[in-house]
């Protein structure tokens, strides 16, 4: 027997990644799987991002990068804060990281002593919850339901504040929901927040450029609140790069400077190529990758229509992202006379091997009731998987 850490032993798999690979699994028996499981665009990296990454190969840009980032990486993301954002953050603020996550990581590491209270809102994220849990801090959740687009209030932020409270965690545009904070509700949850100056805002922004209401708006625009705030982002979403593993945070100087010494010693600094891509990608004018935003809302719009066919299901129009997270608490007790839905997970597994369509629990996100379903993939995709999705749980009783 194996004696591994009671660390490892504690944290849990990731549902998104455990999903994609079960329907790897069945695929590889023979089964046509559709998987609406996984959070990757199915777009190419733009031309000159890829363009950029063979340059930087003939250049021979092979060796050992900054832990923090190439200093012209790093100006790049600056000059991309200032330009879409408005936000003004020097390079020496910022991180280049192995992948958004990486970036919540660090700053977690950087921010949480044992104890500390770690405000998330749910629905969250599949890995907020664990990586607290491994910066050895606790986690509260403050939920918000479908009926209020599982968005919470800033009452609900300012109750669940205690002075043993060190961070505030969430997405806008969100996964899993979709859901968009307004500026009038980031301003209001700013407005909470000056009045609790030791409580840090990690503010997850990687589907920047998903976002149907119109320019993005990041609770880091707010100044009084603004030495609080680490934002979070990335080139993976809104560039089609999941698999070039960039992220980046931008924070105050002291908080960029201890994330700089953990990397240090965990990882380094990240893959040189794919910094070097990476620089196209911030160059790039915004409207660069209008056709995939449009593209995701055709999707959403499609989706939006064939599950309201779907008797039962509760569903809300997502303002972002490219996911749906309908409520489907009606099928939960049914049986189609051999198996017996007991929750969400179980409601998934059958829907993976009964219809071939895979999907992620809503447990992994906070709420039960719910499932996620990732709409980046074709239409024609998306027609066959909700016609398989309808036609299994009619057969639920």
């Amino acid at each position: 027997m194996i004696a591994l850490s009671d660390r490892i032993q504690r944290l849990s798999e990731s549902e998104t990644l455990a999903m994609a690979q079960k329907s790897r699994e069945l695929k590889a028996k023979g089964f046509n799987v559709i998987n609406l499981s996984l959070g990757e665009p199915d777009f190419f990296t733009p031309d000159p991002v890829k363009e950029a990454a063979i340059q930087a190969i003939k250049n021979n840009h092979s060796f050992y990068t900054p832990v923090n980032g190439y200093p012209d990486l790093r100006q790049s993301i600056s000059n991309k804060l200032r330009r879409d954002n408005q936000l003004d953050y020097s390079p020496e603020q910022i991180v280049v990281t192995t992948g958004a996550k990486h970036a919540l990581i660090n700053v977690l590491m950087c921010l949480i002593n044992p104890g500390d209270e770690v405000i998330i809102a749910a629905p969250y994220w599949v890995s907020y919850r664990d990586m607290v849990q491994i910066a050895e801090g606790k986690p509260v959740f403050v939920y918000a339901g479908i009926e209020n687009d599982f968005k919470i209030t800033p009452h609900q932020l300012e109750a669940a504040i205690t002075p043993k409270t060190k961070a505030f965690m969430f997405s806008s545009p969100c996964n899993p929901t979709g859901s968009v904070y307004t500026a009038e509700e980031l301003k209001a949850f700013a407005d909470v927040l000056s009045r609790h100056p030791h409580v840090y805002v990690l503010s997850d922004e990687i589907y920047e450029h998903i976002n149907f209401m119109g320019r993005h708006e990041s609770i880091a625009s707010h100044q009084k609140i603004r030495d609080q705030v680490i934002v979070i982002n990335g080139v993976s979403k809104g560039f089609a790069m999941t698999g070039w593993r960039i992220g980046y945070l931008a924070a105050h100087l002291d908080i960029a400077k201890a994330c700089t010494k953990l990397q240090g010693q965990f990882t380094s600094g990240t893959n040189s190529i794919a910094q070097k891509a990476a620089i196209a990608a911030m160059e790039a004018d915004p409207a660069s990758t209008r056709h995939m935003l449009l593209k995701f809302r055709e999707r959403r719009d499609l989706m939006l229509g064939l599950l309201k066919e779907i008797p039962g299901l509760i569903i809300n129009e997502p303002q972002g992202a490219f996911y749906l997270f309908p409520n489907v608490k009606a099928y939960l007790g049914r049986s189609d006379g051999s198996v017996k839905i007991e929750n969400s997970t179980a409601l998934c597994m059958h829907l993976l091997n009964k219809a071939h369509v895979a999907l992620v629990p809503g447990d992994a996100f906070g709420d039960p009731q719910c499932i996620r379903l990732s709409y980046a993939t074709s239409n024609d995709l998306l027609i066959e998987a909700v016609g398989r999705i309808k036609h299994t749980l009619a057969e639920l009783k």
